[in-house]
This record gives C-alpha cells, structure tokens and sequence, in this order.
C-alpha cells in the first residue's frame, strides 16, 4: 500500500458520512457496547447501522475499521466474538483489536479479514510488535503518542507490518490499556467497559458567588475554571489538583493540550509510516469535516511534492495549546 493513508474517526453514522465525504482513505468505529473503548450514550453504531456505514464506505472507495478495541471480563467474551462475528459479515476491512484471546479467535475464524493492533495494546517494542504478527497475523500497529520519529522509524525497519501513528487530536500519554484511573473513581473501566469519565458520573457544579465552575466525577472535584476560563470534560488524568505545597492548584499528571502533527507529515512518511489517525470519535461533525478535510489536503500536497498548508485549528482542539509531543523532541536529519 501507498504511505499516508489517512484514518478518520466515525462516532456516529452521520460523522462516518462526513468523514467519507471530506476524503478519508478509511473511517474507524464501534459498536454501541462494551467492545470499543468509546462506549458512550449517544454515540456509535448499531449493527443495521454499521451494515449501512459500510455498503456507504465501500461505494465512495473507502475502508470501514471496526474497533474491538477493550479487553473481554472473564467469562465474558462473547460479546466481543458476535461483534467480530457481525463486522465480518458486514464486511469491514480491519478489525482494530487490543486484547489476545480476541485477536487468536479472529485469526482463527476470520482469516480474510485484516487485523490492526490497537494502540490500546501498548506494544511500543519490534520484540511485542513481531510477536503479535507471527502468532496473529497482525498487519498493522497503531503505535503509543510517546514515540520520537528516530525510534519510528528505527521500527519500522525491524517489524513485519505496517505503522499508524496518531496525528491530531487528544494527546493522552497514561500507558493505553493500563489505566485504572477512572475505575476507582466510578466502577467503570476504559479497558473493560469502554467508557473512561462515564456521563452518567458527571457533574457541572457553578458558584454563584464567584462565577467559577466546577466539574466532577463520582463526586469529586476534578478541576475548577475560572469565569472566563472554558470547562473542559473531567477526566482525572486532565484534571488541576491542589496540594500543601501547590495551593493554587496544577496539573498533577498531564496538561489537557492536545496533539498536531501537521508540520512532521513529511517526516513521519520519510520515517515509514503507512497511516496517519486523527483521534475524535467524540466529536461533532463539523469538527470531522473541518479537520479531515485540512489533513485531507495536506496530505494530497506531501504526495504531489507540494509544501502542505494547514489553517489553524487550535480552536478545534481539546485545550488552549497545541504540541507535537515526543515527536518533537531531538532533530531527525
């Protein structure tokens, strides 16, 4: 396959729509349960739903990647077998998986059907990535945010499958597939349940007095914003936190800023990357057509050998800041 294939999300089948319609190479989604790792009220797909997206994709020549992307409770993986069951026969390109009892029973009952690493798997090494291909046949890796293009592309020329690396959007750095965090706070786990800051947990508290905004989750204070401040989601990771030595509150684990790779699309092709994702199956769809059509853009513009031109999207962004994370972090010529 060619480099740069761009990889757009489809929370709904209207976002999936969109996507397809602004120029996405492939669209990814869920359904709506605990087999995808945004399992949320509202969004997602019903299987009609998912039949419909695909026969959509399929007709404007585009992909359709079905996540499977949470790790099966004991005892209960048979929710994730119909659903892999389901998107095989509906025709799905790509089942993005994490969990290995997952991966060996689509290798086994669905060999036609490719099988893409999610980077819920947190397989950052070639030693994890080779061992994935050789025992499942996995054909792509979606590789962690954390990864300098040096180590990309040092990668990529030790492993057997394709790469796909996040370009734009949340910039979410807690190890996927590893974090407990929203578990203790409300039952529900992101790995398990799909579902990290459950709606059903939040709350949006306003002081009157003050003009400030709280927001929480299982009743607790994650972040406090100021009158002109703009209330972001409450998940933990992201949240300010006071301290003894820290009065005034800060960002105990991570800063809510949010990932954009725009200006390192030609390294990373250079560093072999085959697809680039953008991160948003939460989000509207204006925010599907405004982002997929500027990377849409610039990505024909690196294939022509043209110099890309993307607008700015800060105001689409999940924080005030953009960064391009540890991808920015030492020279790579």
């Amino acid at each position: 396959m060619s480099l740069a294939e761009l990889i757009c999300p489809a929370g709904t089948p209207a976002a999936l729509r969109t996507a397809v319609d602004a120029g996405a190479d492939a669209v990814y989604c869920g359904f709506q349960d605990a087999t995808n790792a945004r399992n949320f009220p509202g969004l997602n797909f019903t299987p009609e739903e998912l039949e419909e997206a695909v026969a959509y994709a399929h007709a404007r020549g585009a992909k359709v990647l079905l996540a499977l992307n949470t790790y099966p409770p004991a005892g209960k993986v048979d929710l994730w077998r119909q659903a892999a069951d389901s998107g095989a026969r509906f025709g799905v390109d790509a089942f993005i998986v994490a969990d290995m009892g997952v991966a060996d029973y689509i290798a086994r009952n669905h060999p036609g059907v490719r099988l893409h690493l999610s980077v819920q798997a947190a397989a950052s090494s070639p030693e994890a990535i080779r061992y994935y291909a050789q025992h499942f046949g996995v054909k792509r890796v979606v590789l962690p945010r954390i990864l300098t293009i040096p180590e990309i592309r040092k990668i990529r020329q030790e492993i057997p499958c394709e790469i796909e690396t996040f370009i734009f959007g949340n910039h979410g750095l807690m190890v996927e597939g590893r974090c407990s965090l929203t578990n203790y706070l409300t039952g529900q786990s992101t790995n398990m349940d799909g579902v990290c800051s459950p709606a059903s947990e939040v709350e949006y508290i306003r002081d009157e007095a003050t003009g400030t905004m709280s927001s929480c989750l299982g009743g607790f204070t994650i972040d406090r914003f100021g009158p002109e401040e703009k209330a972001g989601y409450p998940t933990i990771c992201k949240g300010r936190y006071t301290a003894p030595h820290r009065p005034e509150g800060y960002y105990a684990f991570e800063e809510p800023v949010s990932l954009n790779l725009s200006r390192l699309l030609p390294d990373l092709i250079g560093a072999g990357v085959h697809a680039f994702k953008i991160e948003g199956r939460q989000r509207s769809k204006a925010y599907v057509r405004s982002v997929v059509s500027a990377f849409r853009r610039a990505v024909d513009d690196i294939r022509a050998g043209r110099a890309a031109n993307i607008e700015d999207l800060v105001a689409l962004t999940e924080g005030q800041k953009q960064t391009q994370g540890a991808f920015e972090t030492k020279k790579w010529r």
